[in-house]
């Protein structure tokens, strides 16, 4: 018999002091508190984003690990030098062009996780735009082949990689799990279901807010209340 799945339920990131979505005085309570203390009370689990936009500084990934619970765990949003180029260089005015430094230094921007097994998988957000190309193969066989010592899960967001058996079969022999993601659907968009590719099912609810997913903010995007039986 086999054993039971471990269900991790969290959130994408803990802090939102600003704003009309602020949990300041809401879901955190008045006065000081550790925010990730408090949050890991009723989480097992979050998502990091703000690796996305750097690696995150040793000290505090030191910090968050030794402040949760012994069996909750993190995803680390890989940085978007990796994933997302374009916006990589509108955002810092350099181009893209990936070094081993590069590896390394994230690498080791996430080593307290690995050392106190907090680290439950490193999350490659693909923008929707990557097709399954040549130019689209050679990005993700490139994360794929130097993060392959972590638990990897990937989200392709184009329909031309669920249109492809063959990415399903690549994603399996490589032991990576490929990404459930539920959002507005439009032509270009990857399939309602994919394929389970690894032993770890990986959900993302990015809400169904089709009339601002384009031109809305990071609040009004997301700006979508969930129903348990949608």
């Amino acid at each position: 018999m086999s054993g039971r799945a471990k269900i991790y339920i969290g959130t994408s990131g803990w802090s939102y002091p600003k704003g009309e979505g602020t949990w300041t005085g809401y879901f955190y309570p008045a006065g000081k508190v550790n925010e990730l203390e408090y949050y890991s009370q009723f989480f097992n689990t979050v998502e990091v984003n703000s690796s996305f936009y750097r690696p995150p500084n040793p000290n505090y990934v030191y910090n968050w690990a030794r402040r949760v619970p012994d069996d909750f765990l993190f995803t680390v949003k890989l940085w978007q030098k990796f994933t997302h180029p374009k916006m990589y260089k509108e955002s810092t005015g350099e181009e893209a062009v990936i070094s081993q430094r590069d590896i390394d230094q994230f690498g080791r921007s996430i080593m307290p996780l690995v050392q106190y097994g907090k680290l439950g998988a490193l999350l490659a957000q693909f923008p929707p735009s990557l097709k399954n190309d040549s130019h689209g193969q050679k990005i993700l066989n490139a994360v794929i082949r130097n993060f392959s010592q972590y638990r990897l899960a990937v989200e392709l967001r184009h329909r031309s990689w669920s249109d492809d058996e063959a990415t399903a079969r690549f994603l399996r022999e490589n032991d990576v799990t490929w990404v459930q993601i539920d959002e507005p659907k439009f032509q270009p968009s990857v399939a309602d279901e994919v394929p389970l590719t690894s032993d770890m099912a990986y959900f993302r609810f990015h809400g169904r807010n089709a009339e601002m997913w384009w031109k809305g903010n990071s609040e009004t995007r997301y700006k979508y209340l969930l129903s348990v039986f949608a």
